[in-house]
């Protein structure tokens, strides 16, 4: 059962294996695709241009992660302008005001004037 094992492993391993390459590509290309959302277009540039892809192909997986990460980037703005939305400042302030003491120091100092400075 060994040898089944080497054997597969072999037979994967062969660079003429198409099926081994598409394999590998097209998990490349779902990482790419899934990490989108946080690489700058620059970077997502170089890592798929890796991957030897048609042209097309290669500006329609640019377009859809813009995509994502326009959509991903107003779905969180839209969740945090919700939560802050529902926060009451005055309540919160005035709560924070009860529970704690506030001591503020200062320091003065008094210096003498140069004669040669004229006001």
């Amino acid at each position: 059962m060994a040898s089944d094992d080497s054997q597969k492993k072999d037979e994967k391993d062969q660079p003429g294996d198409l099926k081994g390459l598409l394999g590998d590509t097209v998990k490349k290309v779902f990482t790419a695709g899934v990490s989108a959302a946080f690489m700058t277009e620059e970077s997502l540039r170089a890592y798929v241009s890796e991957l030897k892809l048609p042209k097309e192909a290669l500006n329609l997986l640019l377009q859809g992660a813009n995509k994502s990460k326009d959509e991903i980037t107003q779905r969180v703005t839209k969740e945090i302008v919700g939560i802050i939305q529902k926060i009451d400042f005055v309540k919160e302030a005035s709560k924070f005001a009860e529970t704690h003491k506030f001591k503020i120091t200062a320091e003065i100092d008094i210096v003498k004037k140069d004669p040669s400075e004229k006001s």
